[in-house]
């Protein structure tokens, strides 16, 4: 159960079924795709305009299948197959074991219903230093995030696959303007998606571009959040990755939604990638100063 804060002030406490509606069956964010992705995209949401409601629904079913279904490993050698399923077990069962432990608050909530109701969907856009935690929190929802090409990103695959999210296969050095076209076809056809910002391999907490640029494309609008713990253990990676320690307190924070025109240059594009700069690095600074200040409460009881 979580707690959502409300503008006046107040606290709601809500259930996960309430913040996660959805179930189907957040993980990297790359460069801005060229023109090549920009047509790609257009031409997603041009042909989703002229189809029948019978093509559609047998491209939507296609599309769903791509996305959310495990891919196929007859291409990797037997023992890499084993690895790939066992670590997708195995992690899986980690994040459930600690994160279902986690007491949940919730600030900001209402930012994702002003989304809905103006009839958009979310671009979630996060840091990749919170990504086990996201990936529990916003789990069921049929989320799709873009997830690489690689091997080891075969198994992370598999693990969001089982927690109800869907990959979009691409990287910035091999499929990423495909990726992305797949994921404006999402947004078109009502499937939320999501970026690590900053991910696949940095630098930390500097926002990449490609959340901005499927913003432009789709009229959807960027949602950016943030999550810590109140305690937590920090892995010497790249990202400084937060592994929350179990039954800890964790603070979800939701900032207002970003939205990108499609007639904006390259000013106006630049200006919505400083917001949502800007965006994420004040919920950072917010959550360590709430995390600072539970630490302090904590210490005097």
């Amino acid at each position: 159960m979580a707690s959502l804060a409300l503008k006046n002030g107040k606290s709601l406490r809500v259930t996960d079924s309430t913040l996660m509606p959805v179930p189907i069956d957040p993980l990297s964010s790359d460069d801005a795709p060229g023109r090549t992705t920009a047509k790609a995209m257009d031409g997603e949401r041009r042909s989703s305009r002229r189809a029948s409601p019978s093509d559609a629904s047998v491209s939507l079913a296609r599309l769903r299948n791509r996305v959310y279904r495990f891919s196929d490993l007859s291409a990797y050698r037997t023992r890499d197959r084993w690895i790939i399923r066992v670590a997708g077990i195995v992690f899986y069962l980690l994040i459930r074991l600690i994160c279902s432990t986690l007491r949940w608050e919730v600030r900001g909530g209402e930012h994702l219903d002003s989304i809905q109701i103006r009839g958009h969907r979310p671009i979630f856009t996060f840091w990749h230093v919170c990504i086990l935690s996201a990936t529990w929190f916003w789990r069921n929802r049929g989320i799709v995030v873009m997830s690489s090409t690689s091997r080891d990103a075969e198994y992370t695959a598999r693990v969001i696959k089982r927690f109800g999210y869907g990959a979009a296969k691409g990287s910035a050095t091999r499929g990423g303007g495909r990726a992305l076209a797949e994921m404006a076809e999402c947004l078109n056809n009502g499937i939320e998606v999501a970026f690590t910002i900053d991910g696949p391999r940095g630098p930390a907490y500097v926002a990449k571009p490609g959340a901005v640029t499927l913003a432009r494309h789709t009229r959807q609008a960027i949602l950016p959040f943030h999550i810590v713990a109140s305690k937590y253990i920090e892995l010497p990676t790249w990202d400084r990755l937060q592994i929350p320690w179990p039954f800890a307190r964790a603070l979800v924070l939701i900032a207002e939604p970003i939205y990108v025109r499609r007639d904006d240059r390259v000013e106006g594009t630049d200006g919505k990638q400083a917001a949502v700069q800007g965006a994420l690095d004040n919920l950072r600074r917010e959550a360590e100063s709430w995390r600072r200040g539970d630490k302090d409460r904590s210490a005097k009881s």
